[in-house]
This record gives C-alpha cells, sequence and structure tokens, in this order.
C-alpha cells in the first residue's frame, strides 16, 4: 500500500482520478460576464476611451491652457484604461465561482 500511495500520492486509482478530474471541472461555473468587476473595468475603459479619444481630436491649446498646460483628459483618460485592466486582469484571475447548490434551477419543494 505504501508504494502506491508513494507513486500516486492522492491515492486515487488511474480510472478513478480521470473520473474525478473531468468531474470537478465541470461543476465549477463562474460568474464570467456579471461579475461586477467586469462590468466596472467595462465601465471604466469606456470612459477612458472616451476621455482618451477626446484629447486626441480636441482643441489641445484651448483644454491646455485651462489646466496650467497639463492635458487632463489624456491623463485621466489612460488612469481610466489603467484602472479597467486592474480590474479585468483581477476577475481573471481570481473568478468568482458560483455555488450550484445554491442556485438550482426546481424549487426546494420539487
Amino acid at each position: 500500500m505504501s508504494q502506491h500511495s508513494a507513486s500516486n500520492p492522492s491515492g486515487a486509482t488511474a480510472a478513478g482520478a480521470s473520473d474525478t478530474g473531468t468531474s470537478g471541472t465541470s461543476e465549477k461555473r463562474t460568474a464570467g460576464i456579471f461579475d461586477i468587476r467586469v462590468i466596472i473595468g467595462a465601465l471604466l475603459g469606456l470612459f477612458g476611451l472616451i476621455l482618451v479619444l477626446t484629447s486626441l481630436f480636441s482643441d489641445p491649446q484651448a483644454a491646455v491652457a485651462k489646466a496650467n498646460d497639463v492635458d487632463l483628459n489624456l491623463w485621466t483618460g489612460l488612469s481610466l484604461l489603467a484602472a479597467a485592466a486592474i480590474f479585468i486582469i483581477w476577475a481573471r484571475l481570481r473568478p468568482i465561482v458560483v455555488d450550484e447548490s445554491a442556485s438550482s434551477d426546481s424549487p426546494a419543494g420539487h
């Protein structure tokens, strides 16, 4: 028995390991696009893109003259795009796993 556990630390047989490996991954569901971090990241990215495009296509001298020679639209837009990237990367690296038992399709009494 000790040789078997040394060769396979989990103690599962080859057939059991393949069965649990496939069923364990198929049961995990993530929030995906409905994760609040993805929604916030998308909105921040949209606003950042609008500000960067506004900075590129607007009259630069009028906006820069009001802000002590700093293009606020450009820097704010780039900051929002960076924040959006952080939110989306965070959601991709640490996804929220949805509990299947809590969200069943049938009512509890049936």
